[in-house]
């Protein structure tokens, strides 16, 4: 069989994209499928301060605060940023004052001055904690059990000064929940298996900690102050290295959330994320467009030479043989990170994440205005 000019240069480019696919799948993706979960620790070594930031948040707060302050941890206390909020929970925390001893409350007037989204709030909750070890989470997060601080807690490692955990989403029935929450997924294995590699690049405030010092020794958020979200990913790409940084996967110690309900919201809270991804290290940037471009380039070749007559068999082999390696590893990693019922369905969410990452990267083009709440 002959292959014409055109047909040798699509096969060339798809041998390509093939073979970079899969280093991203078997060099970075396996570490975490590969990834020896310890036992959480027995003890507790010092004490934590958990900061949520909270914006209009009473119901969350009245919900999920039990499972927060119910944590088989003997030293600890929760601060809660109340940002402005007009939604009454400012009086739902003066109750809990009175419940809760280890409960600490900073209110966030209206006109404060250098108000910036989120990254306000949480300058003033790390300014008013009281230990050195941060534990960041969310109004709307679920301890997945009370063992949540005893793996968040602060390595016995003194050189570590970051901690990434994982955060899944609540299962609800729709296709737009199994999009987010794999989406959430794919999101969560590439900062860990990163992490994992030596080149850590994010975090998520669902589930993450750092020093207090670290915050203050590294100007806080003051290098991006002006940009509204970023207040956990950005912060951690500016400061983790290989050697401060490690990653905490046990079931115990993940932290569930509650998904948005509709797709607007839900692109809104993209966008915010890739605006964010904007101002990531240049080698960051580089290693996650390369990995969105290769894999839709991947799609694209593999389409266009099935249409070919003397192609199409090698096109849907090749397909083949992708879609077996990524089964080989994605299924597993699904399981572990608590979305194990989404595996069956693993190859057509694949198709429409990669669709929906593309049309959301074009319109963060167009749509320049983000905000926190």
């Amino acid at each position: 069989m002959e292959f014409n000019i055109l047909e040798i240069c699509l096969l060339t480019a798809l041998a390509f994209c093939f073979f970079v696919h899969l280093y991203y799948v078997l060099g970075v993706h396996l570490k975490l499928a590969t990834y020896r979960l310890e036992e959480l620790p027995a003890a507790s070594n010092e004490p934590i301060s958990i900061i949520i930031c909270a914006r209009n948040e009473r119901e969350n707060l009245e919900k999920f605060l039990p499972s927060i302050f119910a944590q088989d941890y003997p030293n600890f206390e929760v601060v809660i940023v109340n940002d402005r909020s007009w939604d009454g929970t400012i009086y739902l925390l003066e109750g809990l004052e009175k419940k809760y001893p280890n409960l600490k409350v900073v209110h966030v007037r209206e006109g404060e001055k250098f108000i910036a989204g989120k990254k306000f709030a949480v300058t003033m909750g790390i300014k008013a904690a009281s230990h050195e070890w941060l534990v960041f989470t969310d109004a709307d997060c679920e301890p997945a059990s009370v063992n949540w601080l005893r793996g968040m807690q602060r390595p016995a490692d003194n050189d570590v000064q970051i901690l990434l955990g994982y955060s899944p989403y609540f299962k609800k029935r729709s296709l737009l929940n199994a999009l987010i929450r794999f989406e959430t997924f794919f999101t969560a294995v590439n900062y860990l298996s990163f992490a994992l590699k030596g080149m850590p690049y994010m975090g998520v405030g669902r589930n993450m900690a750092y020093k207090k010092s670290l915050f203050f020794k590294s100007k806080g958020f003051a290098a991006h102050m002006h940009i509204p979200s970023g207040d956990d990913d950005l912060f951690v790409n500016a400061n983790a290295t290989p050697s401060n940084t490690i990653i905490q996967i046990h079931k115990d110690t993940h932290v569930w959330s509650e998904p948005k309900r509709s797709f607007l919201a839900y692109l809104r809270q993209k966008k915010r994320h890739v605006g964010a991804g904007n101002f990531y290290k240049p080698k960051h940037k580089f290693i996650l467009s390369a990995q969105i471009a290769i894999q839709f380039a991947f799609y694209a070749l593999v389409i266009t030479l099935a249409c070919f007559p003397n192609t199409h068999f090698i096109a849907v082999g090749v397909f083949l043989l992708s879609l077996i390696v990524r089964c080989f590893v994605y299924p597993k990693l699904l399981k572990r990170l608590n979305y194990g019922e989404l595996r069956w369905w693993f190859p057509i969410l694949d198709i429409i994440l990669m669709v929906f990452l593309v049309f959301n990267a074009i319109l963060s083009i167009f749509v320049k205005k983000v905000a926190w709440k």
